[in-house]
């Protein structure tokens, strides 16, 4: 345990033993974390929800109380913390629903596009990110310039959304994760937006470049406060401009509506041995080797399942041809890491329409573990009650082996094996969703979280 909330902590550094000196153990610090971490990640989703005029007055009295609840001797109960780290999850499901909402009503309703990847010749803008409010407002102020705006990272689902794709600055998407910003900012010569979380401090080459809106800032950078981005406009057009440099089209904006209309027809194949498995594999990308696990697990999955990603995760996955099944791509991108929302649509239609719960579903769900954003979705899958969670690639620091062996109990949470094909392996065995080239697998829903 460390725990360094008072003034009264051992040695005014901090309690690491348990009990500290207030008597909370290291499982109530744990459960305490694990309710700061999902909050955070929520209030990151709601704030963007509000941004679209999307509001629920029951959620933000939540956040208020669940900070409360993590204050200094106001409660030390393992039952009623567990109880509100699951509200956390519910109240979660909400807000990304709203945020759902707002998009569609904003920008229209999503449907499969085909992107251009890579730069064309003339000036240009990179916005990074996941605020598309943000990238609205500048399409707007770049009407009428020679300007062409690109996507990056968590931006890309923005090319599913009629009203945004249509508007004639925006030509594309341009580079690949976040953890490669650094190689890839420096070679964009136009100036990049952040509008969230996932920017980098920039490197002194390109820092001059760089813009971030409101409460996004790094050094070195231009912060814009008022939505005003006639600097970043101005930058553009004294830049050096953009070679011509097309590398890849990608099809993208497989939203929840979009796959759910074509239930019917996926139920029918399922039925008929023709769909054998859904796999969904996303959430956050990270920068170490280990994290090829989910690459290597896309690529073993057999060719009568779909693979649905979501996050930045599915720079981990995308650059590969997983062939197509039903006349579409076996790979389906259905958006930012909030539209999990989405993915959890679909698997209770398909539960739903299959009338079994979405456990009994041939469903994996494979995601990344990274930061706050995908705390609060875990935490909404056990609100919801699904179960095999595999967490991954490493376990969180802040979840002691009590409270792990509890989720692990109610849950059957589990950490990820030693290698992708193993678990591919387990997974497919347990209800023979195999080919005659993959091993027979699959489970309860597994989801890697």
């Amino acid at each position: 345990m460390f725990c360094n909330q008072c003034e009264q902590t051992s040695n005014c550094t901090g309690c690491v033993i348990s009990p500290g000196v207030c008597g909370k153990n290291e499982d109530v610090q744990s459960l305490q974390e694990t309710l700061l971490y999902g909050v955070k990640g929520m209030a990151a989703y709601a704030h963007h929800a509000r941004r679209l005029g999307m509001v629920d007055e029951e959620v933000d009295a939540f956040i208020e109380e669940a900070l409360f609840a993590t204050m200094t001797n106001v409660n030390f109960d393992l039952d009623s913390l567990f109880e509100l780290v699951l509200e956390c999850g519910r109240h979660n499901l909400r807000v990304m629903e709203m945020l759902d909402e707002g998009h569609v009503r904003r920008y229209g309703q999503p449907s499969p596009t085909t992107v251009k990847e890579g730069t064309q010749a003339g000036p240009g803008i990179l916005v990074t990110g996941h605020d598309l409010r943000d990238l609205e407002e500048l399409l707007k102020q770049c009407e009428g310039t020679p300007i062409k705006v690109y996507t990056h990272g968590e931006m890309l689902p923005a090319h599913m959304y009629p009203k945004l794709r249509e508007h004639p600055n925006l030509a594309g998407h341009y580079g690949g994760a976040w953890q490669k910003q650094r190689r890839e900012f420096e070679e964009f010569s136009g100036p990049i937006v952040a509008t969230t979380n996932c920017i980098l401090i920039p490197k002194d080459s390109y820092k001059d470049r760089v813009f971030t809106t409101r409460v996004t800032a790094v050094p070195g950078g231009t912060r814009l406060k008022d939505g005003d981005f006639s600097p970043v406009i101005k930058k553009a057009l004294e830049c050096p401009p953009l070679p011509e440099n097309i590398q890849r089209e990608s099809t993208v904006g497989f939203h929840h509506s979009v796959i759910l209309s074509l239930a019917d027809q996926i139920v029918q194949a399922v039925k008929e041995g023709k769909v054998r498995h859904f796999f969904v594999i996303g959430g956050c990308d990270g920068a170490e080797i280990g994290r090829n696990y989910f690459s290597d697990y896309a690529r073993a999955t057999p060719p009568n399942s779909f693979i649905l990603t979501l996050g930045c995760g599915k720079y981990r996955i995308r650059d590969y041809d997983y062939g197509t099944l039903l006349g579409l791509p076996r790979l389906l991108d259905m958006g930012q890491c909030n539209n999990a929302y989405g993915a959890i649509k679909v698997a209770l239609g398909l539960a739903e329409a299959l009338g079994c719960s979405v456990n009994d579903l041939p469903l994996t769900l494979v995601v990344s573990w990274f930061e706050q954003k995908a705390v609060a979705v875990l935490l909404t899958l056990l609100y919801l009650g699904v179960k095999g969670i595999t967490i991954g690639p490493k376990p969180p620091a802040f979840i002691t082996p009590n409270v792990f062996k509890i989720l692990q109990e109610k849950y059957d949470l589990r950490l990820i094996g030693q290698t992708a094909e193993e678990d591919l392996r387990r997974v497919l065995a347990v209800r023979g969703s195999g080919t005659a080239d993959t091993p027979s697998v699959s489970p309860k829903a597994n989801i890697a979280g």
